[in-house]
């Protein structure tokens, strides 16, 4: 993106027809617009067994290796063994963003496989896997769709339905889109509580079967937990560890569709793989944070073809620098995005409420 282009416009330039080519591979380094962009990507949608195993190997062995040495620092310091579970918190995030590739199908070859390893770690992340690769699936298939809103998103008002709203309702939406509802009382919530049933698949039985019993495992590892060492590693060591966990993913999942170039059209205009490309972020991040995120800030191509591993995301930026540089969201921009809460659908961008009723009164 130069100094003088708007987000919108870098993001668009990927869209944009170029000038012919006597190079044949040039529709796959430069497509034209979304849809073909699906079909460059989907020579890396093979996951490696071996690097899968890895991957999942090495970030379970790390979470469980911090687990027992806070469980061992509780008889030296209990400053230690919260310490110890805050940095663990990395490494529990990192197996929720496993357990995501499971959902998607894109971590094994064989499904059955990535369902059971998602279905286990889905105790260790407070979540019945079954549940959220459904909610989840919803989400990937109507993100940026003003007429499907509702399940798996972050809950977004048009200006035109806020004006609209009734004082009360107006009030409702400010308190939830505020930070400290958002990012301090909902992670606690949504995995603590809300997890706990099946939100929005209430009626289906295999959901609510999922939702149980996951709840009776995580009960009865919280028993053992209880039973050899008492309250304190669960003041300690789980509490800290789920919650920081918690905000992290939450804040990631925020920033991944809450920017102010990000993509909503109505229900008639909405296509699925312009709003995949142009409506997810690329959230630019430090080294040790993209590892312990597992690439999951390389959003735009994940939501455009969810089928490639993690760790095959960085390979497909480093082929196709058009989307490197598309929809890049650092993290300095990224705290700007809290005081972003309304879709403007004549500036076809998010805005503050202060924005908005300077604009409209």
């Amino acid at each position: 993106m130069t100094r003088d282009q708007t987000p919108r416009q870098a993001s668009t330039q990927i869209t944009r027809a170029n000038t012919p080519s006597p190079d044949p591979n040039s529709a796959a380094t430069n497509p034209r617009d979304a849809r073909e962009w699906v079909k460059v990507l989907a020579r890396y949608r093979e996951p490696n067994a071996l690097r899968s195993a890895f991957e999942l190997g090495l970030t379970a062995g790390l979470f469980l290796g911090l687990w027992a040495l806070a469980w061992w620092s509780l008889s030296v310091s209990y400053l230690l063994t919260f310490a110890v579970s805050c940095v663990n918190a990395g490494f529990l995030l990192r197996l929720f963003t496993i357990q995501h590739d499971c959902g998607h199908g894109s971590f094994f070859h064989i499904r059955a496989i990535s369902d059971w390893v998602g279905r286990v770690i889905g105790v260790l992340t407070l979540t019945p896997y079954d549940v959220w690769r459904r909610t989840h699936s919803e989400h990937h298939s109507t993100a940026g769709n003003l007429g499907r809103r509702g399940i798996g998103d972050v809950h977004t008002m048009t200006v035109e339905e806020y004006r609209a709203s009734s004082p009360l309702a107006r009030l409702s939406y400010r308190v939830y889109r505020h930070p400290l509802t958002l990012f301090g009382f909902g992670p606690g919530y949504l995995f603590l509580i809300q997890n706990r049933v099946p939100v929005g698949l209430m009626k289906q039985g295999r959901y609510w079967l999922s939702a149980m019993l996951t709840n009776l495992t995580i009960l009865v590892g919280l028993g053992l937990i209880w039973y050899f060492g008492g309250v304190m590693p669960l003041l300690l060591i789980f509490l800290p560890s789920t919650l920081i966990a918690a905000t992290a993913g939450l804040w990631l999942f925020y920033v991944q569709h809450q920017f102010e170039a990000t993509e909503w059209q109505e229900d008639e205009d909405w296509q699925l793989h312009d709003s995949a490309l142009h409506g997810s972020s690329h959230y630019v991040l430090p080294p040790v944070l993209q590892w312990l995120t597992a690439n999951i800030g390389i959003h735009h191509v994940h939501h455009l073809y969810s089928r490639i591993p993690f760790y095959r995301l960085p390979d497909v930026l480093r082929d196709h620098p058009v989307l490197a540089a598309s929809n890049r969201l650092t993290i300095r921009e990224s705290l700007r995005t809290v005081r972003l809460n309304l879709w403007d659908e004549k500036a076809r961008q998010l805005m503050s409420f202060k924005q908005a009723r300077a604009l409209y009164g």
